[in-house]
């Protein structure tokens, strides 16, 4: 029966088919080999338990939110503010393409968005410069990813919905681990922009200077204020905290920055209401498939097969980051979360005895580097899309991005003081 759900799975997947309907066809299909009418009525129970959560109901909000912050015209402030802090080093507005990236993740939480809204103003502005397009591209593309592990993530909230986590335990889980990313990327800047000598040296930021960039971007930095400050210090839950983001972008988009109007109400409502459907319900049919997934054991199994590769807890690990990364290549990183979760949290939680929280981060990080990593990357494909960079010329360029980011992968995997300290410290974890 495993193989003949993998046959089935692996068909449709090559066919083009939308993941969410691989897994609900392959799941109906196993169903109807077990041969047991009664099971079918396990569908609807299944589709509509997986998402009757209120940690999901985050989600749409989360989403409206970017969504009006994006169209509230901020990012010209933030792009100011990161300038001030690093644009004076080597390689200046390459740094500040990375530090801003770090900055518009506490407010969209989402790598695409990011890439979409960050490079079409900073790759032309970086090609002005003398920069090369096709490392300006690659730079933004790397950096996106940053937006799901800093938070607010979406990823996060069902990594949490499934795991029975915390949300507000992973969310600062992810801190470490974004900016640890992000040093890595501006490492690896500074050492092209050296060799190639990309953007000249500027004399730094006078504080008043600092400060009135502080100002500028004072819209989009209070954003992720109000989001972690409402969830940590117990003022609201997630789903509440996201509520008041959407209001208070809409306040700024409306009152101060004057760049929203009626007319983009029902569009961005739209965008958000169609992509958390989306999101909504892969996780519905991956839920029927965890089923299928829970009945055959396939979890333990999985565990058992790579335990018989070996016994030792390094290689263990660093084959579970392969699988992630591997899938992360090829997969939407939700439908990589909802399948991969159950099937290694048996091996890395149980067996391996690693945190929940760290397992969510490794996790985490190896599906959001596989979002700028060919053959799929849907950040390549955004970064070619605002840029005249052909997809193969941008592939070789962000190649020591990506060695930074494998990089960072395997301190978040074996040093997990960087996922757990600030939980620790707050308290989520004892």
């Amino acid at each position: 029966m495993i193989t003949f759900m993998l046959v089935i799975f692996v068909i449709l997947l090559l066919a083009g088919v939308p993941i969410c309907f691989v897994l609900g066809t392959t799941t109906f299909f196993t169903f109807v080999q077990m041969g047991n009418p009664l099971i079918y009525k396990l569908i609807p129970q299944r589709m509509f338990g997986a998402v009757d959560d209120v940690v999901l109901l985050a989600i749409p909000f989360f989403i409206l939110a970017g969504e009006v912050m994006n169209h509230a015209k901020i990012t010209d402030g933030l792009i100011r503010f990161a300038s001030v802090l690093v644009g004076h080093l080597r390689g200046g507005l390459a740094h500040v393409n990375i530090v801003a990236s770090i900055i518009f993740a506490g407010i969209s939480g989402s790598a695409v968005a990011d890439t979409a809204a960050l490079g079409k103003i900073l790759i032309p502005a970086m090609k002005k410069d003398g920069y090369d397009e096709g490392f300006s591209a690659a730079v933004t593309a790397s950096s996106s990813v940053i937006g799901p592990i800093i938070p607010p993530s979406i990823p996060m909230i069902i990594y949490a919905s499934i795991m029975r986590e915390s949300v507000a335990a992973l969310f600062l889980g992810g801190f470490l681990p974004g900016i640890g990313m992000g040093l890595c990327l501006m490492a690896a800047a500074y050492v092209i922009s050296r060799r190639k000598n990309y953007g000249t040296m500027k004399q730094r930021a006078t504080v008043r200077e600092f400060f009135q960039a502080l100002k500028a971007g004072s819209h989009g930095l209070i954003m992720p204020v109000i989001i972690l400050g409402g969830i940590l210090g117990g003022i609201c839950t997630p789903t509440e905290a996201a509520a008041i983001a959407v209001a208070y972008g809409l306040f700024v988009g409306f009152f101060i920055t004057r760049a929203l109007k009626l007319s983009d109400i029902f569009p961005m409502f739209l965008r958000s209401l169609l992509t958390s459907t989306m999101i909504l319900f892969v996780i519905a049919t991956a839920s029927l498939f965890g089923w299928v997934v829970a009945f055959y054991d396939l979890g333990d199994k999985v565990a058992y097969l790579i335990l018989g590769i070996s016994e030792n807890p390094i290689i263990l690990l660093l084959l579970v980051n392969l699988l992630l990364l591997l899938a992360g290549m090829f997969m939407d990183l939700t439908v990589n979360i909802v399948i991969f979760v159950p099937l290694l949290a048996p091996l890395v939680v149980t067996q391996l005895g690693l945190h929940p929280l760290h397992f969510g981060l490794i996790v985490l990080v190896n599906l959001t580097v596989g979002l700028s990593t060919p053959p799929v990357g849907l950040t390549l494909f955004t970064a070619c899309g605002v840029s005249s960079v052909k997809f193969e010329d941008l592939v070789r360029k962000i190649l020591p991005f990506t060695a930074m980011q494998m990089v960072l992968i395997l301190f978040v995997t074996f040093v997990p003081f960087l996922s757990t300290f600030l939980p620790r410290f707050f308290g989520y974890i004892k």
